[in-house]
């Protein structure tokens, strides 16, 4: 057993223990509400104890470690490390089109303006 699961098979100990004792005191004091919320959140606490120590090791996991070769482990993670690697590349490369971008748009040049009109005289012969 590991020391995560035994930590948290304490922490469940010490959630039911707290919520009886709480119902218990809740009751002594007439206070029902109060002690019916300690007796649900009892139950809920036996129900998910009970569920996760009836559920166990999950299939999956035991079939996958009893199936699994030493050098098929290492082949499954150069595989992911390869995978990893060209994602790396195809993001780098959307990211430096977008740069491309930003710094043609950023570059543009101001529209010309049309040339300011002049004084123009009318022609002459009318």
């Amino acid at each position: 057993m590991s020391v995560r699961s035994m930590v948290w098979r304490v922490v469940a100990v010490l959630f039911l223990l707290v919520n009886l004792g709480g119902a218990i005191y809740a009751a002594i004091r007439g206070e029902v509400p109060h002690a019916t919320m300690h007796v649900a959140l009892f139950v809920a606490g036996l129900l998910l104890v009970w569920w996760f120590a009836t559920r166990g090791e999950p299939v999956a996991v035991r079939e996958m470690a009893a199936a699994a070769r030493p050098g098929q482990l290492d082949d499954r993670l150069i595989h992911l490390e390869q995978s990893v690697e060209a994602v790396a590349i195809e993001v780098e490369r959307i990211g430096e089109g977008q740069r491309f971008v930003a710094r043609l748009l950023t570059e543009e040049e101001a529209p010309v303006a049309a040339p300011a009109p002049t004084s123009a005289t009318p022609p002459a012969g009318r």
